[in-house]
């Protein structure tokens, strides 16, 4: 339409998700996302909603991103579990060391925030959660475990991922997040020797 400014709206969002990764939902000003994604404040308004809406869309943005890094990466959990758990934990540990994105993980960083938040958005982060531990319970199902403890491991695995983030935060070196995971592997591998 003449007169009208087009703009790449996954840009956009990609744009206000590292803003809210990097500053968090209560110190990103709408100065803020207007800067770093280029819209005024109008536009940010007419294609994205308020605050809380664009949040959401950041939110989910990010989790379909990594979601389906995860999916791949444990795509091959029936034949090979233990390739397919590290392999997740791979995901985290990349996009941790990857330079153009901040450090942590923003679902964590709004669950933390959560007592603050909207509920819908406090909620949205908590499926998030729900969701990579839904994801790993059921890679986790097609193992030799029971359904018992490939529900345990799937909470364990889920805190112990989301406890990367955390640490990454405070500065911990990549060895140190990969002493994390090679203890969590070794008790995994230990429970499906166990289970023959």
């Amino acid at each position: 339409m003449a007169g009208k400014k087009q703009f790449d709206v996954g840009i956009a969002l990609d744009a206000a998700m590292v803003q809210f990764w990097r500053a968090g939902y209560a110190d990103t000003s709408l100065d803020d996302l207007s800067r770093t994604t280029g819209l005024n404040r109008s536009s940010i308004y007419s294609s994205f909603g308020d605050k809380d809406a664009l949040y959401l869309r950041c939110l989910d943005h990010y989790a379909a991103r990594y979601g389906n890094e995860y999916d791949q990466a444990l795509s091959c959990a029936s034949e090979e579990p233990l390739q397919a758990v590290r392999a997740f934990f791979e995901v985290t540990l990349r996009r941790i060391a990857d330079p153009d994105v901040p450090d942590g993980c923003l679902v964590a960083r709004t669950v933390m925030a959560a007592p603050v938040l909207s509920p819908t958005i406090a909620a949205r982060a908590i499926e998030a959660l729900d969701l990579q531990r839904a994801r790993l319970r059921t890679a986790l199902r097609g193992t030799r475990l029971t359904e018992g403890e490939a529900d345990d491991f799937a909470v364990h695995m889920t805190a112990v991922n989301q406890s990367l983030a955390v640490m990454s935060k405070a500065r911990a070196t990549q060895e140190q997040l990969r002493t994390v995971v090679d203890i969590s592997m070794s008790a995994l591998s230990h429970a499906l020797r166990a289970r023959g």
